[in-house]
């Protein structure tokens, strides 16, 4: 009889974690910048602090890794991701990255590629990701800019991935929440921030149970 009690405690124990999975519980990693690294705060003043806050309260299996870095652009974060997915296994990754190729005028189509290579890579390892879009003044150039806003969209559209339209919705035009430099947002535009990006993601870690 012990042999039989001895398979049918793996089964129980394969059965809970498949469970425990389809439920949604892990990792979420926020892959970005600046923008999201929480330049000239403290770290806990972040979005991704916050999010981290909001998910005890509201889904507490989940966890999040804020692997962003200052001054980061695409190029970067595609050399960087395969380790860190490695490193962290998550079952989510946001990607917020491009403004700084934006600021330095890089090629719109490198961009793109790179950050449909992050999202394949994100998928090859089973995790679900979410893009977050970003844009920049027209004064960088009128074509630029709206060449630049689009990417996103065309993106997620044809990746078809969940995308948040414009991280610094609602801050964007207000200068007082922007520091000194006008480029970062001060720690009172963070949970603007965090709401721009918890309406695409909730879904995504807190799906609606079937009534």
């Amino acid at each position: 009889m012990r042999p039989f009690f001895s398979a049918l405690l793996r089964v129980v124990f394969a059965f809970i974690a498949t469970a425990g999975s389809a439920a949604g519980a892990g990792n979420v990693l926020v892959f970005g910048d600046s923008l999201s690294a929480a330049y000239g705060l403290a770290t806990t003043q972040g979005w991704p602090a916050l999010l981290e806050r909001r998910l005890e309260q509201k889904a507490p299996a989940w966890k999040v890794v804020n692997a962003s870095v200052s001054g980061e652009t695409t190029a970067g974060g595609l050399r960087r991701l395969p380790q860190d997915l490695k490193l962290h296994r998550p079952q989510v990754v946001v990607i917020a990255l491009g403004a700084n190729d934006a600021l330095r005028g890089l090629p719109i189509a490198a961009a793109r590629a790179n950050l449909e290579q992050m999202v394949r890579l994100a998928r090859e390892a089973k995790a679900t990701p979410v893009l977050v879009g970003l844009m920049i003044p027209p004064n960088y150039g009128i074509e630029y800019a709206a060449q630049f806003r689009d990417m996103y969209g065309d993106i997620a559209k044809r990746m078809k991935i969940p995308l948040v339209p414009f991280l610094l919705e609602g801050v964007a035009d207000k200068r007082e929440l922007f520091q000194a430099d006008q480029l970062h947002p001060t720690a009172e535009a963070q949970p603007r921030i965090l709401d721009n990006v918890w309406a695409v993601l909730q879904p995504v870690l807190v799906p609606k149970k079937a009534s």
